[in-house]
């Protein structure tokens, strides 16, 4: 999630580091008493400072700890294989930032602090964890006291991908890969928390009803092109958000924050001259396709309460055809007004669907330019397919490339692990989805839930364990 790090073989680094007030934009006023822990995604162990500044203006400011003293909290922030053939399983990585998040936090409290705990993909899931822990341990903090800010959250309780598949009587874990999905959904009753979520973000929003395969295959693209971006996105869009419907006893507050393009265009409009035009016209109407998926003909997410934990189904009950089909008529005429007025206003080579996407690799800590040009965008596009996703090095972020014969050992591993979970674990995970379902008189589900997860789980295993090109590298000691 977020970009690739650390090798599985190197000794996790944990700890605190307080940061120059001066470095952070719009946090010169901090009190010393309120303490912002900020940690960073998957990939990012160590947050860099343009990442903190980011944080603190686009989410921390808006959701009222704008005054907070920012402090990076560092912790493994692995997930084998996406961050590396070397890295820490996700499910040790997250038990080890737990421990370490608990601590810095023991540590404010001891000095007297209010604390708030912001977490962004792996880092979100820790502090979902460490949350619940507290707010069932001897001696809880006071909601005064303590209070989180996440985005991208992978265990988002109706969309968060790792939330999808955790069905009741048929538990996922992929073993081989060293990944659960019962984590537990990000809600409270007992903090203040804010949830920001990215339209079409496949980690944290993926889609509820996997048959639709538009969906599915969106969700996968906007892994890259959404999850990737929250540090990249401007305070106006932020602003955007959309406070999503909750049940009465929560806490927790969730926010979605509209995606102009859907990922699954992106490829085509990088074209010249063409690539809007096609994009725009198949835009409407891909639109209302896609969102079927969530259950939804106009918005990318799920219609239902953001604090009830949401599994996957197989057909969406409450979408009536005829409305369907209404709105893939408008499509077809919005779909060749929108083409035509392109076509007035020629543009030879648009990026400007991935600026998010490059700026928040920037703020990560990559050497991609916040707003590339043309060129520029060619180059690190061409860098991404060699294996040059952004990583959190003392050395560069950008893996260098290994010779031929430590490459291919190193993709042995993911490839083997991976094939283990296709061939092995799912099988059983369906077995276990058409028994607790016939089981429940729901021979519909039974029949089909199975084959929703394999058309879901199946490409995501291949994009992200195999596909992807920074777990085909071995990162250098």
């Amino acid at each position: 999630m977020t970009s690739p790090a650390w090798g599985r073989g190197i000794s996790a680094v944990a700890g605190v580091i307080a940061l120059g007030l001066t470095s952070i934009t719009g946090l010169a006023d901090a009190n010393a008493s309120d303490t912002a822990l900020i940690l960073g995604g998957s990939g990012v162990p160590v947050p860099p400072p343009r990442y903190i500044d980011a944080v603190g203006q686009l989410y921390l400011t808006p959701s009222g700890f704008g005054t907070y003293t920012p402090q990076a909290v560092i912790a493994p922030e692995q997930f084998y294989p996406i961050t590396g053939v070397n890295s820490l399983p996700v499910d040790l990585s997250v038990a080890q930032g737990v421990a370490i998040l608990d601590g810095a936090i023991a540590q404010q409290f001891a000095a007297g602090n209010r604390v708030v705990v912001f977490g962004y993909s792996q880092s979100a899931i820790i502090a979902a964890r460490e949350m619940a822990y507290l707010a069932t341990s001897d001696n809880p903090p006071s909601p005064d006291q303590l209070s989180f800010v996440m985005i991208g959250d992978t265990g988002l309780p109706n969309g968060g991908m790792f939330q999808r598949f955790d069905v009741p009587g048929a538990p996922l874990s992929l073993p081989s890969l060293g990944q659960s999905f019962n984590y537990g959904p990000t809600t409270s009753d007992t903090y203040p928390t804010v949830v920001y979520t990215k339209e079409y973000d496949g980690f944290a929003d993926f889609p509820q009803y996997p048959l639709n395969f538009l969906a599915v295959l969106n969700a996968l693209i906007g892994m890259f092109t959404e999850h990737f971006s929250y540090t990249g996105l401007t305070p106006e869009l932020v602003n955007t958000a959309i406070a999503l419907p909750t049940t009465a006893n929560t806490t927790t507050r969730y926010f979605m924050i509209p995606t102009e393009n859907l990922p699954l265009l992106i490829p085509l409009r990088l074209l010249p001259l063409i690539g809007n035009p096609l994009a725009d016209l198949l835009e409407p109407t891909m639109r209302v396709l896609v969102n079927l998926g969530y259950g939804s003909i106009t918005n990318g997410w799920s219609p239902g309460p953001a604090d009830v934990s949401t599994p996957f189904g197989v057909f969406p009950a409450d979408v009536a055809l005829v409305d369907v089909l209404n709105a893939l008529a408008h499509g077809v005429v919005q779909g060749i007004n929108d083409a035509l007025d392109d076509l007035k206003h020629p543009t030879v080579f648009d990026i400007s669907s991935l600026s998010g996407f490059f700026a928040g690799l920037h703020a990560a800590g990559g050497t991609a330019t916040a707003h590339p040009s043309p060129l520029e965008f060619l180059t690190a596009f061409a860098a991404l397919g060699n294996g040059g996703m952004p990583v959190s090095s003392p050395g560069g972020i950008v893996n260098t490339l290994v010779d031929a014969v430590s490459g291919a050992v190193a993709v042995a591993n993911p490839v083997v692990d991976t094939a283990l979970s296709i061939a092995v674990t799912l099988p059983a995970y369906n077995a276990h989805l058409f028994v607790s379902q016939l089981r429940e008189g729901h021979l519909l589900n039974a029949i089909g839930m199975p084959i929703a997860a394999d058309v879901a789980l199946v490409p995501y295993l291949l994009v992200a364990d195999v596909v992807c090109p920074s777990s085909r590298r071995r990162r250098r000691p």
